[in-house]
């Protein structure tokens, strides 16, 4: 910063005890517009991956799928534990569940 002929000493010195603050900002704005550029990437990159494998990438019908595949895995779950029941029972009066 080129000083004016005419600034004040004490606004000079003021400047200077400033600039420190200033320069940090500085460097944290910079980053924090490189990380937003990264983050974009990512999103884009991210959706892109989700209309290649779900036909969407649109968050609620996202999680509308995500909800299904979890409903579906809990009754398959479900299923089994029956059918394991039900050969557990069979067993049991067959007498071989000893």
């Amino acid at each position: 910063m080129q000083a004016s002929p005419t600034m004040d000493p004490k606004t000079l010195k003021r400047l200077d005890e400033l600039r420190p603050a200033y320069d940090r900002l500085r460097a944290e704005r910079i980053r924090a517009e490189g990380e937003i550029e990264r983050l974009a990437a990512e999103l884009d990159e991210a959706r892109r991956l989700a209309r290649e494998a779900f036909g969407t990438d649109d968050e609620t019908a996202l999680a509308g799928l995500v909800e299904a595949a979890r409903a579906e895995n809990e009754a398959a779950v479900e299923a089994f534990a029956a059918r394991l029941r039900a050969i557990e029972a069979r067993l049991a009066r067959s007498g071989a569940g000893s």
